[in-house]
């Protein structure tokens, strides 16, 4: 238990030194998948992303987004990507235009490759581009591409699987079997030929293929990890009852250490990268973890997983003032040291990284997990006892390290009381220089690279390629460093090099619906496109100027009034309501068509008045109601709104005003006592449009006297102004 407590505790000290020295603001993190080149032959020739130089080209270099590769007259080269493999024969220019954990992209200047896809995992991409058009490979196969720099002409083998060949406007599936040509740019021409015979290159590639598809150590090893297959004639595998299987290498040295045989690299992002000497030395030093079982060195691999996550070194370094000052060199910078980390012990990288990778890196590359659960809490990393520190300790002059010389020829011997001395330390404390950055010895220029063109100011520009996705700062073969050449696209992006002309990019999607720019002739309106919505919105009228506006109808429970579209001067009228009580419409001389609402349900209709000289209102037919009110004329009002009378049981008498336009009439509903009704003098009536009810008793009408006359008496009015009662009684 105190030995457990001690080790949780260890690991609880671990990270403060890489979370000081990260940066304070993030960073993407690198790709879990990267290329390994396996195999050379004869001049193969690299210049890494960014670098204007070139190098030899070094067994077990980690290649990556941006790398050019190119393999001279009788060369070759092998590159291993997670389930893909890429094989170039002689004369062949190809760069790495984007490397990541979804997308293989490859650029064909010249010559010839084979790609090999064991698999193609879900979300996938492979593409390689062209002069002569883009080709996607649809599915786990082997395909064979050869461009010609002579005839400007790209042939196109399925041995198996299938491909879709895109190009401007052009998009054809090549199946397993089948053999196509390309030629021209914009637009290409595809035209089917017959499979050519296999040669010695196509020999030597399906070999190639029978040592990955038939390797021993896919049974322990996630066939992801680049170079699996080497460990296979290299050493020997054993089940350990504690640690599961270990791969013990053969042919090496009684005192062979890892990370001693090779040379120190930088390759972005990672940086400090290490390359090791042996054919088989790639993946046991960029996944999984080394240990000494008794007094062999062996290779524990990490757990069987789709995915797994490169690291530059799996190594701890180890500096400080007093380490250096021990070892003679002074300064605090004058020594690099370093071992390799033992079995569950945690990898913190000197790059920038998320938490979520640092778990990552970590839980791939071992088989523990349960020391690996706690490490974002670790603070002090000089407290973990490291298995391999004493034992495995390389120590070399800077200068060394940083120009990418050998490490084993001048290694310093440090003893165990002056590695004791030193402190971990995030990162080395040394410079790059150009010598690491090119990952090999110098290296002219290739020769034989023939895919340019002459502009009419005699300088040299490389042909385009055809691609179908655009890669994140690709530099095509040919081109000036850090710059791309034109790319001829499905959707054209825009290029960096603005000397070359290209085609103008389509605008990306914008946000939240935002109308985009209107490719129409200036002073055009800009348009945007309709939108789909659940409940549709007021439409915009888009006729002439000076045109209304007017939106759809809307569907409600209860119909709104409606707008009268007739004639100007002509008043709305809204349908009949049959209601428990009408209330009181106004009318307004020469004023506009009023707009109609629908009444509301009362127990007691307010009187109706009228306005002199107004239009002739429209009669509606009077509903039942129980007390019907009289009705008023406003003089100068709107047009009324009319309705009828409801039904009332004490009808009360109608008001009228002198030289007032003749009202509206309707029939008096049934009462039990009906009030005498009251009549305007000189104005004439207008009879109902509905005959009205039959009334059981009909007061005597009333009339209102005119205007300077004194009122009439009660009697008077009735002689003089007779009721509508009194009319159907005659």
């Amino acid at each position: 238990m105190k030995i457990a407590r001690k080790v949780s505790l260890s690991l609880v000290v671990f990270l403060l030194p890489w979370l000081l020295a990260a940066p304070l603001f993030a960073q993407s993190d690198p790709p879990a998948r990267v290329a390994r080149l396996s195999y050379t032959k004869g001049t193969v020739s690299l210049q890494p992303s960014g670098a204007t130089d070139w190098s030899q080209a070094t067994l077990n270099y980690t290649v990556t987004t941006g790398d050019r590769i190119f393999a001279d007259q009788g060369g070759e080269a092998e590159l291993e990507a997670g389930p893909f493999a890429v094989r170039l024969s002689e004369s062949t220019d190809l760069t790495i235009a984007n490397l990541n954990d979804q997308i293989m992209q490859l650029g064909l200047a010249q010559g010839t490759i084979r790609v090999s896809v064991y698999q193609l995992p879900s979300g996938n991409t492979v593409e390689i581009d062209t002069p002569n058009g883009a080709l996607t490979l649809e599915g786990p196969g082997d395909y064979r591409v050869d461009t010609n720099p002579t005839d400007a002409s790209t042939l196109v083998t399925v041995n198996s699987g299938s491909l879709q060949v895109t190009g401007g406007d052009v998009a054809q599936t090549v199946g397993s079997g089948q053999a196509v040509r390309l030629t021209g740019t914009d637009p290409i021409q595809i035209a089917s030929v017959s499979q050519p015979r296999q040669d010695g290159f196509d020999q030597w590639s399906t070999s190639r293929d029978h040592r990955v598809t038939a390797s021993a150590s896919a049974r322990y090893v996630s066939p992801d990890t680049p170079g699996y297959e080497d460990l296979d004639n290299s050493g020997q595998w054993q089940n350990d009852s504690q640690n599961g299987p270990v791969w013990y290498p053969s042919g090496v040295a009684s005192d062979w250490v890892p990370y001693r045989n090779g040379h120190w690299a930088w390759v972005d992002p990672w940086g400090w990268t290490w390359v090791e000497d042996e054919p088989w030395g790639f993946a046991p030093f960029h996944y999984g973890r080394w240990s000494q079982y008794g007094s062999r060195w062996g290779w524990q691999p990490g757990p069987v997983i789709e995915q797994p996550y490169y690291a530059p070194a799996l190594v701890a370094f180890v500096g400080g003032s007093g380490f250096s000052i021990g070892i003679g060199f002074g300064g605090g910078g004058g020594v690099q040291a370093w071992f390799p980390l033992g079995r569950d012990e945690p990898y913190f990288p000197s790059y920038r990284h998320s938490d979520g990778y640092l778990r990552q890196v970590n839980v791939t590359n071992i088989r523990n997990v349960t020391n690996i659960s706690n490490i974002t809490n670790i603070n002090n990393i000089n407290n973990i006892n490291y298995a391999n520190r004493q034992v495995a300790t390389t120590a070399v002059p800077t200068a060394v390290f940083n120009s990418g010389q050998a490490v084993a020829h001048q290694a310093i011997r440090v003893s165990a009381q002056q590695v004791a001395k030193g402190q971990i330390i995030a990162r080395p404390v040394a410079s790059r220089t150009p010598s690491a950055v090119v990952g090999g010895r110098p290296a002219p220029a290739p020769a034989r690279i023939a895919r340019s063109t002459t502009t009419g100011t005699g300088q040299r520009q490389p042909v385009p390629l055809i691609t179908k996705n655009t890669p994140p700062g690709m530099r095509l073969p040919g081109s000036a460093p850090r710059t791309s050449p034109p790319l001829i696209t499905r959707s054209t992006p825009p290029t960096r090099n603005a000397a070359t002309p290209t085609r103008t990019p389509s605008p990306p999607p914008a946000r939240n619906n935002v109308p985009t720019a209107n490719n129409a002739p200036a002073g055009a309106p800009r348009t945007s496109p309709p939108l789909i919505t659940r409940s549709a919105p007021p439409t915009r009228n888009n006729g002439p100027a000076g045109a209304p506006r007017t939106s759809p109808p809307l569907i409600t429970r209860s119909a709104p009034p409606t707008r009268n579209n007739g004639p100007a001067g002509a008043p709305r009228t809204s349908p009949p309501l049959i209601t428990r009580g009408t209330p009181p419409t106004r009318s307004v001389a020469s004023s506009p068509p009023p707009r109609v609402s629908s009444p509301p349900m009362t127990r007691t209709a307010p009187p109706t008045r009228s306005v002199a000289s107004s239009p002739p209102p429209r009669v509606s037919s009077p509903p039942m109601t129980r007390n019907a009110p009289p009705v008023r004329s406003v003089a100068s009002s709107p047009p009324p709104r009319v309705s009828s009378p409801p039904m009332t049981r004490n009808a009360p008498p109608v008001r009228s005003v002198a030289s007032s336009p003749p009202p509206r009439r309707s029939s008096p509903p049934m009462t039990r006592n009906a009030p005498p009704a009251r009549s305007v003098a000189s104005s004439p009536q207008r009879a109902p449009q509905n005959p009205a009810p039959v009334a059981r008793a009909a007061p005597a009408p009333r009339a209102a006297p005119s205007p300077g006359r004194a009122p009439a008496t009660k009697n008077a009015e009735s002689k003089r102004a007779p009721g509508p009662n009194a009319e159907r009684q005659q």
